[in-house]
């Protein structure tokens, strides 16, 4: 079961994020072979971390509850909320098989949450500028509960049209970054 996971910081909790850097690395680390997608949001102004997105194959609702509450900055306050998803791999690949590698161009994490009929189940037609891409669900699948991509784009306008904007109540477009520990 996939799932997607985004850590918003708490206004201010920058020094604390810094501290924990290594702790967070190191309970990420254990999670490493179900890893899909992982990374920073980004300001827009200075680049300064704003939330941590993963992606990741646990077995169960439980298993990504843990997974999202048990992460040392959470258990620590650098978050100020989490948004906890089903989510289905569309593209099939993690971001390390990403065709356009982990640099060059601008990366943007756009979330567009909404309800009633699904909306953007295919595929947008330029899927090499898709790092991931897929609905956020219900626990059971049952309930489309919007849209989570991860795009190349030379703009965050370019960024946001991967997604129907008439049928969303909310889009929202962050600069995020390929994660992980440096190489």
């Amino acid at each position: 079961m996939e799932f997607f996971c985004y850590h918003r910081d708490r206004p201010g909790s920058l020094p604390l994020r810094q501290e924990l850097v290594e702790q967070h690395w190191s309970y990420m680390d254990r999670y490493a072979s179900e890893m899909i997608a992982r990374g920073p949001t980004l300001a827009d102004a200075d680049g300064a971390p704003t939330g941590s997105v993963h992606i990741v194959d646990l077995p169960d609702p439980a298993a990504a509850r843990s997974f999202a509450f048990d992460e040392p900055g959470y258990q620590a306050g650098v978050y100020r909320d989490v948004l906890l998803r089903r989510w289905r791999n569309v593209l099939g690949r993690t971001m390390w098989e990403f065709p356009g590698g982990r640099t060059g161009g601008t990366r943007f994490l756009v979330l567009g949450l909404a309800s009633g009929e699904p909306a953007d189940a295919c595929v947008p037609p330029d899927r090499d500028e898709l790092i991931a891409y897929g609905p956020l669900l219900s626990d059971d699948e049952s309930t489309w509960l919007g849209t989570a991509a991860l795009v190349r784009a030379p703009d965050p306008e370019t960024a946001r049209a991967v997604l129907t904007p008439d049928r969303y109540a909310d889009i929202e477009v962050h600069h995020w970054q390929f994660g992980g520990r440096p190489s």
